[in-house]
């Protein structure tokens, strides 16, 4: 029997877990978890501090999970070198674990830039983990003053999880608009008045040039009071032990569409990895759960000896703040770049669906997301726009825009 060992113990290492299981019922699976948590849903984190769910109910699988798919979890525990010669890894306790194919899902670590007087500031704190969290709420009161850095998803999830339980929330970003990578300014715009709207002040185009204990001085010359700092300037894919054994690391792990990596036997999926986009039609990190999730899947099979591909992948991003939700996926070409857009506006609701070569490649939808799926499987399937009623789809994601042939091979017989 083979043994397979996982590296991270994230969304991308259960379907890891998952896949292997789907061929091969009886070898042993290790993983290694940094955290001291089972696979959780790393997105709730905000939704904990609202109080809207709890540390059960977060759990991405149930409390019998890794004991159903018979693997051992060394919690608490970290790989910090991987020889792809003897086949073995080694953690930071000195204990080395022989592998017959590994995977790699280490996931992606809070960049951190060298402000100066940081290490003056007593309450500071990431947001990305459970921990991160539980440490977070121990921090806050009611009164507590919040300087949020960065007004990326993290940032403002965390200012939504927080709005309820402090007494102020700045939040500032060296960009000039909120959720700048994945939004232009007039979409922004509707996303930051909505938080205004709700209590969230913003410093845009200017953040923290140095600290002094509670004290930022701003590269504008502003300064700000604060009680707990939180920083979410971004994140940075964990690639350190694919690169350090020799392997192909841009700002992610390279993978194929079967999960392998450059070095033999040795797999990686999730926030680490950077495959393709279909969408842009190049590479790039893709961290998004669904992704990880599939990734992980098509890993764990290979791993045991299948012949999965993952070759559909795309940006996706799901996101809602007080009550305003939005999507996007794809990219977004513009007219220079040989692309098209179709646009509707409405109160409070905002329609992008972004098109070149006959191809939908990307779309924005704000305050109306109703079945937007049906625009992600255009993208993912690369479905030539003359070959349905895209005239009608624009206006509506009705089903009635297939044809009755592909309505049955795409939903089945009901619609």
């Amino acid at each position: 029997m083979k043994q397979y060992v996982i590296i991270g113990n994230g969304v991308a290492a259960a379907g890891c877990i998952e896949g292997i299981r789907s061929v091969d019922t009886e070898s042993k699976i290790i993983v290694v978890s940094e955290e001291k948590h089972p696979v959780y849903c790393r997105p709730l984190i905000s939704y904990y501090l609202e109080g809207k769910t709890d540390l059960v109910k977060m759990n991405y699988r149930s409390s019998d999970y890794y004991e159903n798919m018979s693997c051992e979890v060394l919690y608490g525990k970290k790989a910090v070198s991987l020889n792809k010669d003897s086949k073995e890894i080694t953690l930071d306790d000195g204990k080395v674990i022989p592998y017959d194919a590994l995977c790699v899902a280490a996931g992606s670590s809070p960049f951190v830039p060298p402000f100066a007087g940081l290490d003056s500031v007593k309450n500071k704190f990431s947001f990305m983990t459970i921990d991160d969290t539980l440490a977070l709420e121990n921090a806050i009161t009611k009164d507590s003053k919040v300087l949020i850095v960065g007004a990326g998803l993290i940032g403002l999830k965390c200012a939504e999880g927080l709005k309820e339980r402090v007494s102020e929330i700045t939040v500032c970003d060296l960009a000039d608009r909120v959720l700048s990578s994945i939004l232009d300014n007039e979409c922004a715009s509707m996303m930051q008045k909505n938080l205004e709207e709700n209590g969230i002040s913003f410093l845009l185009g200017d953040s923290a040039e140095r600290f002094e204990k509670n004290t930022a001085f701003m590269k504008s010359g502003k300064t700000i009071e604060f009680d707990v700092l939180v920083l979410a300037v971004g994140v940075r894919a964990n690639t350190s032990l694919v690169k350090d054994a020799g392997g192909n690391v841009n700002r992610g792990i390279i993978v194929n569409e079967k999960m392998e990596t450059s070095l033999p036997d040795i797999y990686s999926a999730g926030d680490c990895t950077e495959g393709m986009d279909i969408s842009l039609g190049s590479n790039r990190v893709l961290a998004i759960l669904p992704n990880a999730y599939m990734q992980g899947k098509c890993a764990g099979a290979n791993m045991a000896g299948g012949s999965e591909v993952f070759d559909n992948a795309i940006p996706m991003n799901s996101i809602g703040f007080f009550g305003l939700h939005a999507m996007t996926a794809g990219s977004y070409f513009t007219e220079n770049e040989g692309g098209e857009m179709y646009e509707e506006k409405g109160d409070g609701t905002l329609k992008r669906l972004f098109t070149r070569d006959g191809l939908l490649t990307g779309f924005i939808l704000i305050g109306n997301t109703k079945r937007a799926g049906i625009y992600t499987s255009l993208i993912r399937e690369k479905t030539p726009l003359d070959s349905i009623n895209f005239d009608l789809l624009k206006k509506d994601t009705t089903f009635a825009a297939f044809s009755h042939e592909s309505r049955i091979s795409k939903f089945g017989g009901a619609v």
